[in-house]
């Protein structure tokens, strides 16, 4: 059976796509910026050794990455979503899948970083000491550049993976590409031609993500 492709009506409503990348782009940068933020803050927490009294620091750490990793994002979406309002914290669907996409890239990103701290010299940080450098000057100015260095790739992969799971929270009404996608093959009854257009611009949103990515990461983290 041929399947006559109409891509007129679609492309007719790009307002909505346009308005569903840019939320997606948006979601992206936020998420990325706050999980790895938090994901260094823990991977600080289980790699550092901060003595006995630490402990229910780093196993409070632990768990959270345990947990976090070893359960669905959509799961953990609709947790804070439908879930906290039973607390009666009720959060807006824009919040919750910014909140949901720090909580689930921090947890990832914290074991990617910790890998690359554990892969620095202990030279390197005796080398530090020596200086007088604080611990703190040594985990920003010594041990954290080469670390990411070392696992930015797999940290890259791991933000693509976390924007193209931005896709679900169109399930909670977060106006992104997915959920401008969906509105349109309900409005238009194109669903084949609205999501063909939708896997398109994923693609191609990935592929330069990945491009700024590695270059950022060749710019701000070889050369230093």
């Amino acid at each position: 059976m041929l399947i006559a492709l109409d891509f007129s009506a679609v492309l007719s409503s790009w307002p909505l796509l346009v308005r569903g990348v840019l939320w997606t782009i948006g979601l992206t940068i936020v998420g990325t910026v706050l999980g790895l933020l938090l994901g260094t803050a823990c991977a600080w927490a289980r790699a550092r050794n901060l003595g006995p009294r630490a402990l229910p620091l780093r196993w409070a750490v632990a768990s959270y990455v345990e947990l976090v990793r070893n359960t669905p994002f959509i799961v953990q979406l609709f947790f804070l979503f439908f879930g906290l309002p039973a607390l009666g914290l009720k959060l807006s669907p824009e919040f919750a899948s910014v909140l949901a996409m720090v909580i689930n890239l921090g947890a990832y990103s914290a074991e990617i970083i910790r890998a690359g701290i554990e892969a620095t010299p202990r030279g390197q940080i005796e080398a530090a000491h020596s200086l007088a450098l604080t611990p703190g000057q040594t985990f920003r100015r010594v041990v954290l550049p080469p670390a990411l260095q070392k696992v930015w790739p797999a940290m890259v992969s791991q933000i693509i993976i976390v924007m193209l799971g931005s896709a679900v929270c169109g399930q909670i009404s977060t106006p992104e590409l997915s959920y401008a996608a969906n509105l349109i093959s309900s409005n238009t009854f194109r669903a084949f031609e609205a999501f063909i257009l939708a896997t398109a611009v994923y693609l191609v949103l990935s592929m330069l993500t990945r491009r700024l990515l590695m270059w950022a990461g060749a710019r701000f983290l070889v050369g230093r």
